[in-house]
């Protein structure tokens, strides 16, 4: 990484608040106590480890899980874009590629609360609450559009919009979404090849075989056409082509997990496992947090072997989302009663 050019990015200065902000981030152990409370104790607690002004901000209309999911994205919201405010030059067009996942999953958010019929009150009241004012542009689109096309149009000018504006007929939400990973893939690994950032164009490419291997487990689950299969692999994997190929005929999970263990390029340790647990469960869940662990641990290694780069700063926000991620696990899990070795199980650490 010495020989790269960041131009006048300041990487130094960059990675340092990255690290340190990484450093105050809830560890384990924590996590773990959190785990020991009630509900009521944990919104206390959550508000007391960094959350506080936006648990304050929501707790005038909300109670309970609800008040603290809010707080917890608008928090996410609030971290992500400061951290790209403090990158400059080279280092923040490389961050803001990963950074502009968010955008492109709000968009499918959007989607998925009106093709669900969700009413503009609803998705105001528990999606995308208004106090989070990086919410105003698609709230703005919830309540002057009527259905997908609608919605899609309103999307014009930005990058998923166009995006699906290409495609033909009435598009489903599933091709609408597969779409917009499509191109998100697209246009951030053409921008990181450009940049000449290879491990990052490395971790991409592992996403993307991780993302497929998820969509063919479910399309194997909802009886997916061959044909139909075929169409949603995302390009720019590091599986092998032939692999793909055998992955889409595949009848069940182990005759997936037998075709991706030959590759060279893919991690398959722990697949057999997580096939075993995902039959005990009936759910693609213990494939998704393997996968999850797995990227989690790509990034570390990357941020350690690369410390003046991006890496710092992507494995931060990486680390802050799966924070987000396992607080709304864990308050989630306490609101339904669910057991505390159970939501544990579902957590990364």
């Amino acid at each position: 990484m010495a020989s790269m050019n960041y131009g006048r990015s300041n990487v130094y200065n960059a990675s340092a608040r990255a690290k340190a902000r990484k450093a105050s981030l809830i560890d384990p152990t924590r996590m773990r106590q959190l785990l020991q409370q009630g509900p009521e104790s944990i919104a206390a607690s959550v508000g007391e480890l960094g959350y506080r002004s936006e648990m304050d901000l929501y707790a005038t209309r909300m109670t309970g899980a609800d008040a603290v999911e809010s707080a917890l994205f608008h928090n996410l919201d609030n971290d992500i874009h400061e951290v790209l405010s403090f990158c400059h030059g080279h280092l923040r067009d490389l961050v803001a590629i990963y950074v502009e996942r968010f955008d492109y999953e709000k968009a499918k958010t959007v989607l998925r609360a009106i093709n669900g019929g969700a009413s503009d009150e609803i998705i105001e009241d528990q999606i995308l609450p208004p106090e989070n004012t990086r919410n105003s542009p698609w709230l703005a689109i919830v309540r002057t559009t009527e259905g997908l096309s609608e919605a899609v149009e309103a999307m014009s000018g930005t990058p998923w919009g166009r995006t699906l504006s290409k495609l033909e007929g009435d598009s489903s939400l599933e091709e609408m979404e597969n779409a917009l990973d499509m191109q998100y893939f697209s246009d951030a690994i053409q921008a990181v090849k450009s940049g000449g950032e290879k491990k990052l164009l490395r971790y991409l490419r592992v996403e993307i075989d991780h993302r497929n291997l998820i969509n063919q487990l479910r399309a194997i689950r909802l009886g997916t056409s061959q044909e139909k299969r075929n169409s949603i692999v995302i390009p720019g994997g590091r599986i092998e082509s032939a692999i793909i190929k055998q992955i889409c005929v595949a009848s069940d999970d182990s005759e997936i997990i037998e075709a991706i263990s030959r590759s060279s390029t893919f991690d398959s340790a722990g697949l057999d496992l997580a096939r075993e647990k995902s039959k005990e469960q009936g759910s693609l869940d213990p494939y998704a947090e393997l996968l999850s662990h797995n990227r989690h641990s790509l990034l570390k290694k990357f941020s350690y072997l690369s410390p003046i780069s991006p890496f710092p700063i992507i494995h931060y926000i990486e680390c802050k989302a799966l924070e987000v991620r396992n607080l709304r696990l864990l308050v989630r899990g306490k609101a339904v009663g669910l057991p505390d070795d159970v939501i544990e199980a579902h957590m990364d650490f």
